[in-house]
């Protein structure tokens, strides 16, 4: 199913051009894309007249610009005389890296020089573009087996004197052409049937489409998974005897053709390519996301609307997309918040992660984009709090930035994000299905490590406590803003601790250390060993704070007498990790209420100045 998603996916790429550029989107078959740092100008006698950089502005820094070029296949190793002197050549058809296509490499930073000659893979591409191009009357082809002859890596100084050029991936070009050899029609032409005849692999039935095709030995690289190695990765691979059954070898234990093999990788490297705004980072996860609709400017739309409410490109953005979100939170139907975006719209979304030389998939999602925004709409509904913890919707991101330890001065750092959660979490959100409880333990061992109690901490322990409830897994239902008559014991407690630690700081000002610095960890799990003396130097605070403040001190004691009386004759030994989440959740919103009250005051001060 997935991959025959991807394959139809690919056709519609091909069929659309790319609107910046109104170049394709993705190559035919038999090419790939690949960065291509250099341009090599040779002669019509075969001589390097030039080189040139082929690079790309993004922002501040260039780049290798992406071209579509024969295709490429991976090479593991390296290639040896052995290899050689048994005609197996390791090289790619007008173009490769420069120590097959020049015969030069990187060499390490104690040379002399900037660059070695590596003999071998340089006659292997010689060797190899020599027999397939030995019957060509093309003049620009021709030129290139003439430069063939000629070149020899110790001409490098003499012709190039260009050092940034080794190491990179460079193509030809003809003296007075615009295009690159590759893109002549002759040499197009040439591929193609070299492919064709290069079909040695054993006929079978494709599990993807069905038909009775060659079957793909090895499936092309999938490349740019965050994580994953820089030559790509596989989802299918069989390497090893204990992969395989039945006697088959490598891809004949998953039959796929190789045409819907090339298209399904072709796709996933356009999706991965994050230029292409296709692609989420979530965690060690990448997110790739499309959407499948009659016309394209729909699916276009979709994509676009969907990627503007999981992960916002900007603050203006966010501001815009925020009034969406909280209708959608709110239950209205996506036909009415957005006309233009058809519900019915078919949505697809992959998670990968990278597994050694293998691409994992972390979760596959097929849905309508009604139901998917109906999910999103649930999430920020589990989230929400009164008051809003957050001036525009968090991203998942921005979610799982909270999981991390907290430092104070110091950005917070992805790579500390609990792999494991990333993936679970971003799954629940796009398909309903209830949090991981392991959020909610992580969330609340953060808080008891760095004593850091942020907004965005205690919604995310609200949404699973909500969603469990939504689900009927558990009884309680976590108040969305202050409710003192909410009668559960922990919830209390934690009003109860805002309630303390109020009485606290107005007693003591700029205290070094205050009660929720020492004593929130022990009070949110083990209430008895803590509680009653806290409760005890609460109120010699008290006596305290009413020599300067009585009418104050008379509504903070009012406060703590009514929780009290709210909670049993002995405090609770110990509470369970979802009572943990309540009592975050209570002293939250108690908290809340003394700073909205503040600033009430200060407005009332203000008005009276005035």
């Amino acid at each position: 199913m997935m991959f025959s998603a991807l394959n139809h996916y690919y056709d519609r790429l091909a069929e659309r051009p790319n609107p910046d550029s109104g170049q394709p989107n993705v190559p035919v078959f038999g090419f790939t894309e690949e960065n291509i740092g250099y341009v090599v100008v040779i002669s019509s006698e075969g001589d390097v007249v030039d080189s040139y950089p082929l690079t790309e502005q993004i922002g501040n820094k260039s780049r290798p610009r992406p071209l579509f070029v024969p295709a490429s296949f991976k090479r593991s190793g390296q290639y040896t005389e052995k290899s050689f002197e048994s005609g197996k050549d390791n090289a790619f058809f007008l173009w490769d890296k420069t120590a097959y296509s020049l015969g030069i490499d990187k060499s390490d930073k104690s040379a002399k020089h900037a660059w070695v000659e590596v003999k071998l893979p340089f006659m292997s591409f010689r060797r190899f573009n020599q027999k397939q191009l030995a019957d060509t009357d093309d003049e620009g082809l021709q030129a290139f087996l003439a430069f063939l002859g000629k070149c020899q890596p110790v001409f490098f100084d003499r012709d190039l004197r260009n050092p940034e050029i080794v190491g990179t991936n460079i193509v030809f070009q003809l003296d007075g052409d615009r295009g690159f050899l590759h893109e002549r029609k002759a040499a197009k032409e040439l591929w193609v049937k070299l492919l064709s005849e290069s079909e040695t692999g054993e006929k079978g039935r494709c599990l993807v489409t069905g038909n009775w095709d060659a079957i793909a030995r090895l499936h092309p690289a999938i490349k740019r998974v965050y994580g994953g190695q820089r030559s790509g990765g596989s989802i299918v691979s069989f390497n090893a005897d204990s992969f395989e059954s039945y006697s088959k070898v490598q891809g004949n234990n998953a039959p796929v053709s190789e045409l819907a093999a090339f298209k399904y990788t072709t796709a996933l490297n356009f999706l991965l390519n994050r230029d292409n705004r296709h692609c989420l980072t979530v965690g060690d996860a990448s997110t790739v996301f499309w959407a499948v609709a009659a016309d394209g400017d729909q699916a276009h739309q979709t994509e676009q609307l969907f990627m503007q409410i999981v992960q916002p490109s900007d603050e203006g953005e966010s501001a815009q997309i925020r009034p969406l979100v909280e209708q959608l939170s709110q239950g209205r139907p996506l036909a009415e918040i957005s006309p233009d975006i058809d519900p019915s719209t078919r949505f697809y979304l992959l998670g990968l992660a990278p597994n050694a030389s293998r691409i994992s998939i972390r979760f596959w999602l097929d849905s309508s984009f009604g139901e998917l925004a109906q999910r999103i709409g649930e999430h920020f509904k589990d989230l929400a709090l009164a008051p809003l913890p957050w001036k525009r919707p968090p991203s998942i991101y921005r979610l799982l930035i909270q999981l991390v330890p907290h430092r104070s001065g110091q950005k917070p750092k992805a790579d500390e994000i609990p792999a494991h959660l990333a993936g679970e979490l971003m799954r629940s959100v796009l398909t309903g299905a209830r949090y991981p409880q392991a959020l909610l333990s992580q969330l609340l061992l953060r808080i008891r490590c760095d004593g850091h109690i942020s907004l965005l901490r205690v919604a995310m322990i609200k949404a699973v406590l909500q969603r469990d409830y939504r689900k009927n897994i558990v009884k309680e239902k976590p108040p969305m803003s202050l409710d003192e008559n909410f009668s559960n014991d922990a919830y209390q407690l934690g009003r109860l601790f805002a309630v303390l630690e109020r009485i606290q700081s107005t007693a003591i000002k700029d205290a070094n250390v205050t009660i929720t610095d020492r004593y929130f960890s022990s009070a949110s799990t083990v209430p008895y060993s803590v509680f009653p003396r806290l409760v005890a130097g609460g109120k010699h605070h008290l006596s305290k704070i009413r020599k300067t403040i009585p009418g104050f001190a008379f509504n903070l004691d009012k406060d703590l007498t009514e929780i009290v009386g709210k909670l049993p004759q002995s405090f609770p030994k110990h509470l369970s990790i979802q009572d943990q989440g309540r009592f975050a959740i209570g002293y939250y919103q108690q908290r809340e209420t003394f700073f909205a009250s503040n600033s009430e005051t200060a407005e009332s001060n203000s008005g009276d100045n005035n």
